[in-house]
């Protein structure tokens, strides 16, 4: 016996609409289509069965106008009796068959018919009131009396000298009324095919171009993608920036939101608006043109790339390298400090051979003096900074800087004039001011014979004033504000990155506090960079600013 196969389950019949946007866009506007067609088709068909009853009623009354001004019709109902062929009979039947009109009654006062289609009907009485009419009124009526449903007009008929002695009915069939709207439906109804027709072939291009646009993807399949970008945008570490074609902000995701410090009202604004002028703004708004630009906002350093979009607009990208430029900046300190520590040795070295011969030669009292020597001029470069500086990071600081000038055959002098109380508010900010400016300093005199660079930190109250002055060749006039635009740089880029960050920073820093970054010439010519920072110091009683005036320093 064998297996029986199992019966496949019936495939269901999925009624609904079809998954493509192009058909269901197809399908939608052509039901709105044919919907408008019918609508409107209706529309025209309810009025015009009313438009049609009135044009056969103000014709009835316009017929029966026409034979009621005829005097030999009033004169003949006055003078001859109601007959099958008297005078009024055979006008009646004359004007009947010149309008085509169903009946024309000629009645008298008491509503007896003189005239009528059915000669039997002549003598009666008619079978509506035709009280208005005898009373002087125009009636215009749809009505039903022994010739079935008409469109009536009734007058009164008056003699010579406009007494009324009668009145005269007229009556339209009403099967013609209704045989004209019946012949009126085809055309109408192959207007609507028409419109219809065109409607279809509209919606059919519009729904070709929204497949072309959207690639002929389904509504699913949409919502799907701009669940993943939004996915996508928010959730990258990169920040980006979409512009349409007028310039305009029209995204911004989470982190370009964070690093350019602004929200979602810069949606809808020009990057110059949201941000202010600047080069950041410059950068999105192409005025800035090129690869991983270089840009500053707030305290971060950030690198830009534009690309245009094929709509006119353009999306750029902002990643943030505030944390690798200051690693990179550290290597670079870190590398001086090795070739420092490398002279030194080399040097201590030298010193050891040196103290070891003067032992050798019995010459003790030579070797402690030279040992003193050695010592005394250490600690004359240490003293002489912390004497002057008293808080210990910025002292740190231009003792180690002191060290890598010594290595590059320049001189950093500690200014007599420098008074700097341990009372900074900010010393990380004043660090990174003093590093940066003395950094800059040394690698324009690097080279140079007699290269020197002079640092004076002082006092004025709450005001922080620093000044660097430098031997070198010193800034044209004309580029005397673009040292502090970000990027800008006439130094070959280091290993780790590109140049043109450091004074714009020093600026930023500046200018956040309230204070200035300027750059003007040196006396005896090199540069001489300027950094004022109001409030940078706390309490009342600090150093008032020394005087003195310049005198020769000690090398350090």
């Amino acid at each position: 016996m064998g297996m029986s196969r199992p019966t496949p389950p019936a495939r269901r019949l999925r009624l609904g609409l079809p998954r493509r946007m192009f058909s269901q866009v197809l399908l939608m506007q052509l039901a709105i289509a044919a919907g408008v067609t019918v609508l409107a088709t209706g529309l025209f068909l309810a009025p015009l069965s009313n438009q049609l009853d009135d044009q056969a009623m103000r014709r009835a009354l316009a017929i029966a106008q026409t034979t009621a001004e005829q005097p030999q019709i009033a004169k003949d109902l006055q003078t001859t009796p109601y007959s099958v062929d008297g005078p009024v009979q055979r006008e009646a039947e004359r004007i009947r068959k010149a309008t085509k009109a169903e009946y024309v009654v000629i009645m008298n006062k008491d509503g007896v018919r003189w005239s009528h289609t059915d000669p039997k009907e002549i003598g009666g009485k008619v079978s509506t009131d035709p009280a208005r009419a005898l009373a002087g009124e125009q009636v215009m009526e749809i009505d039903e009396g022994t010739l079935g449903r008409s469109a009536r007009g009734k007058v009164p008929l008056r003699d010579s000298d406009g007494n009324i002695i009668g009145a005269v009915s007229v009556g339209i069939a009403y099967d013609s009324v209704r045989a004209r709207l019946i012949h009126a439906i085809p055309g109408l109804l192959a207007y609507a095919g028409g419109a219809l027709a065109v409607g279809a072939l509209a919606a059919w291009l519009i729904s070709r171009r929204v497949q072309r646009q959207t690639r002929d993807l389904a509504f699913s399949d949409i919502s799907a993608l701009l669940a993943e970008r939004e996915a996508m945008l928010h959730g990258i570490r990169e920040g980006v920036v979409a512009l349409d074609r007028t310039g305009r902000v029209r995204l911004l995701n989470d982190e370009a939101q964070r690093l350019l410090g602004i929200g979602d009202e810069a949606v809808g604004r020009t990057p110059d608006e949201a941000l202010g002028e600047g080069r950041t703004a410059d950068v999105l708004a192409g005025r800035v043109t090129g690869t991983d630009l270089l840009t500053v906002r707030g305290q971060r350093v950030l690198i830009a790339n534009r690309m245009p979009t094929d709509d006119g607009g353009a999306v750029a990208t902002l990643r943030d390298r505030t944390e690798l430029e200051q690693l990179g900046r550290e290597l670079d300190s870190t590398r001086g400090l090795i070739d420092a520590l490398r002279a030194q040795d080399h040097e201590h070295a030298n010193r050891m051979h040196t103290l070891l011969g003067l032992l050798e030669l019995e010459m003790y009292d030579d070797a402690v003096e030279f040992v003193g020597e050695v010592v005394g001029d250490h600690r004359a470069t240490a003293e002489q900074v912390t004497e002057k500086i008293k808080d210990p990071l910025l002292a740190a600081l231009l003792v180690g800087k002191a060290t890598v000038a010594a290595e590059r055959g320049v001189a950093l002098w500690i200014s007599d004039r420098t008074r700097l109380p341990d009372r900074l508010i900010d010393p990380r900010g004043i660090v990174t001011v003093v590093g940066n400016l003395v950094d800059n300093a040394l690698d324009a005199v690097g080279g140079k014979p007699h290269a020197r660079v002079e640092v004076e930190l002082r006092a004025e109250g709450r005001t922080a004033v620093l000044r660097v002055r430098d031997t070198g060749p010193g800034i044209p006039a004309e580029q005397r504000e673009l040292v502090f635009t970000e990027g800008w740089s006439t130094k070959k880029p280091p290993a780790h990155g590109k140049r043109g960050i450091g004074l714009s920073l020093v600026r930023r820093l500046a200018e956040r506090q309230g204070g200035s970054a300027t750059v003007t010439e040196a006396d005896g010519g090199g540069a001489e960079f300027v950094v004022v920072l109001p409030e940078a110091l706390t309490g009342d009683d600090l150093e008032p600013a020394l005087t003195v005036p310049a005198a020769p320093e000690e090398e350090s």
